[in-house]
């Protein structure tokens, strides 16, 4: 939104993927009449090149409050199924990490490293692992 000039289109398939609440779409309504932009949402065109109707500013609100409604709705059902798992004693998330999840490569660079003879970012890419995986295997090796 910062770069976008007069003149110009914002395209998206829909208001829910141009911004998450009434008050952004509120805040981008009023860029686009600001720099005179066009917002084309699925198949609903606002042209705010000129003087934008108050049917067509409700009806892009109104798209934007179901939007938001719906994206709630679904948060809550989320909530709610994992509270519910959660009753039933199940085990929310990733499950934690134990040395023996640790790939058998990690082990075999294991010695090097402790001998000094490689640093953390050789380690990393000698096991094709990420840095933070690493590090996150250092602390269960070491711990």
């Amino acid at each position: 939104l910062d770069i976008v000039q007069s003149g110009d289109t914002i395209i998206a398939t829909e208001v829910s993927r141009i911004t998450r609440s009434t008050k952004q779409l509120c805040d981008i309504i009023e860029l686009a009449k600001n720099k005179h932009i066009k917002l084309v949402l699925g198949t609903f065109v606002v042209d705010c090149s000129k003087e934008l109707d108050p049917m067509t500013e409700g009806m892009l609100k109104m798209m934007g409050v179901f939007s938001e409604l719906e994206r709630n709705i679904i948060s809550q059902r989320v909530k709610s199924g994992m509270e519910n798992a959660k009753a039933k004693g199940k085990t929310i998330g990733r499950p934690p990490t134990t040395a023996e999840d640790i790939p058998s490569i990690f082990y075999k660079h294991y010695p090097k490293y402790k001998k000094g003879e490689i640093n953390k970012k050789e380690f990393s890419r000698l096991c094709d692992l990420s840095y933070p995986t690493i590090y996150k295997y250092l602390s269960i090796v070491e711990s």
